[in-house]
């Protein structure tokens, strides 16, 4: 059976998905299993590509976990798409971040037993619906 973490990060995939399809983009989901990019996003001509990583929150809305790769996997048609699932207040919240912004905001946390990665949502704030990234 599925964690609650898994169903999340799902359930993120698929709305922005859902997003981008609105857009009249084709736009194909990798495997569950696949390093770097959850959703793969192509223009209807074919011209324009682009990979899409996303990271869902439903419990905790200052900050995203990322990946210790984050700060290398840069590129101008990588794209990050935050999710929160803030269904009762605000509804959905969509941050569509260029990955060299994760690059160079992303926060590295140590403790005497793990490091964390993440991205604040102040730093996330200002690319609220920018779904211009993605230029078709």
């Amino acid at each position: 059976m599925a964690a609650n973490g898994q169903l999340t990060g799902m359930r993120g995939v698929y709305l922005v998905a859902a997003e981008l399809s609105k857009l009249e983009f084709i736009v194909s989901l990798t495997s569950r299993s696949s390093f770097g990019a959850d959703i793969l996003v192509t223009d209807m001509d074919c011209k324009k590509t682009y990979s899409v990583q996303v990271k869902t929150n439903a419990k905790v809305f200052g900050f995203w976990l990322l990946n210790k790769h984050s700060r290398h996997l840069k590129s101008k048609t990588h794209i990050y798409v935050f999710v929160n699932l803030r269904e009762k207040k605000r509804g959905t919240e969509y941050f569509v971040v260029p990955s060299e912004v994760v690059s160079d905001k992303m926060i590295i946390e140590r403790t005497k037993t793990s490091t964390f990665y993440s991205l604040a949502y102040k730093d996330a704030k200002k690319y609220e619906n920018k779904w211009s990234l993605f230029k078709n």
